[in-house]
């Protein structure tokens, strides 16, 4: 479903219904002269090991643990981490102003041992390993913390400290705050219609023009309400609230399509591309039935060189994206991945 010409071809805002906020839409503004920034890609592809990388197979971490020569998947604690589980509770408040400390734990998910591999660039077994390995730290995690986050920071434009192939799992005690908004958005739903917000968004937009990406399990879309320029949501087709319920043929379905959004990424701008891409799952502990299980993509590359960046109006009102999701997915659909998702 298409927006009609009297407001999709102006500027107009649009209703982002799983958070609740809104995203204000100026298409046109890519045509703007551009004197600022450009972002540089790697030149060189780095080796397949590297002796100075802590976290290539048998090379010492900055923390002195020398890492095992792994030949698969690999996890890890941490070493400078953001949560512990050792943290003792306590609260503190006077007025206004009030802090709670925050028990955790941060894992860290090498995909590969090879430290020139790309999460797009492994075996569709090896993709699938990673898979297990998100629902298997996933449950493990989610016996003691309620929230688990399950997400890849890519390329050094979003604050990747180390080009070797990993993601992270976050885990804590609180719900932040887009968990607790998204559970709230989707519990109201469920309580009003009596069915998934997600899967009702799905069923809506099926077969429209924000359709990048499917297969029998997962579909791959523009959301309408966007923030990011070729920011992506990653739908099942089926019921499923966490990562450790998917089946097997779930799984292996889950691997080829994001399998298939690492390549097509890449081949949208011929480099590598930067971008946050994570997991949001029921808290567990809790009910999760009116939760579907879903993953984000938040790119911020406008083009090759050019970086959409958050500040001013974005900080102190609120989004704004200067690329329509339509144009967006059109784009994304007609770069080839080499490889089909299905």
């Amino acid at each position: 479903m298409s927006l009609p010409p009297a407001i999709g071809a102006v500027p107009h805002r649009r209703h982002d219904p799983l958070r609740d906020e809104w995203v204000l839409v100026s298409s046109g503004r890519t045509r703007r002269p551009w004197q600022g920034r450009r972002e540089e890609a790697a030149a060189v592809r780095p080796p397949a090991y590297d002796p100075t990388c802590y976290l290539c197979p048998g090379n010492e971490r900055a923390g002195g643990v020398r890492n095992p020569a792994y030949r698969g998947t690999w996890s890890f604690e941490n070493d400078f981490a953001a949560l512990r589980p050792e943290t003792p509770p306590g609260a503190w408040s006077q007025g206004l102003l009030r802090a709670e400390a925050e028990a955790g734990s941060c894992r860290v998910l090498c995909y590969s041992p090879h430290h020139d591999r790309t999460l797009g660039s492994l075996a569709p077994a090896e993709v699938r390993a990673v898979v297990d390995r998100w629902a298997e730290e996933s449950a493990t995690l989610g016996e003691r913390w309620p929230w688990v986050q399950v997400f890849e920071n890519r390329g050094p434009e979003m604050g990747a400290s180390n080009p070797h192939p990993h993601g992270q799992i976050w885990a804590g005690e609180a719900l932040p705050r887009d968990a607790v908004r998204e559970d709230r958005t989707q519990r109201e739903h469920r309580e009003r219609t009596g069915s998934l917000l997600l899967r009702d968004v799905l069923d809506q937009e099926a077969g429209g023009p924000r359709i990048v990406d499917e297969n029998d399990g997962w579909v791959v879309l523009v959301p309408f309400w966007a923030t990011w320029p070729y920011e992506i949501l990653l739908l099942p087709r089926f019921p499923a609230a966490r990562l450790p319920e998917l089946s097997g043929e779930q799984r292996d379905a889950l691997g080829r399509i994001v399998r298939a959004l690492y390549r097509r990424y890449d081949a949208l701008f011929g480099r590598p591309l930067p971008f946050s891409f994570g997991w949001h799952q029921a808290p567990f502990g809790r009910d999760g039935a009116h939760w579907l299980l879903h993953a984000h993509a938040f790119p911020p590359l406008l083009g090759p060189d050019v970086r959409k960046f958050m500040v001013g109006y974005e900080l102190l009102s609120e989004a704004q994206r200067d690329l329509d999701p339509e144009t967006a997915a059109e784009r994304l659909r007609a770069v080839d991945p080499g490889e089909r998702a299905g």
